[in-house]
């Protein structure tokens, strides 16, 4: 998980929390930039949105996972 600010690209002037799902090396770009596909994110750590983003990869922060309380239960597991 990363934390995508202005330092990621000047689109981020409100910073959000993305899930890389990978990065997109098959298009065109500037030297120091990339593609990638992500999830963002909201507080809880749930996935709100997919997103195509143009990103500086040095302007990626990594951010711990969000913790799951008590009361929140975890990914769905497979069955027997």
């Amino acid at each position: 998980m990363y934390l995508l600010t202005r330092a990621a690209s000047a689109q981020f002037a409100k910073p959000i929390t993305v899930r890389v799902i990978r990065e997109r090396t098959d298009r065109p770009t500037y030297h120091g930039w990339t593609w990638i596909e992500a999830y963002q994110l909201d507080a809880a750590g749930d996935a709100i949105a997919w997103r195509e983003l143009f990103v500086m990869p040095e302007g990626l922060r990594p951010v711990p996972p969000a913790r799951r309380g008590p009361g929140r239960p975890g990914p769905a597991r497979g069955g027997r």
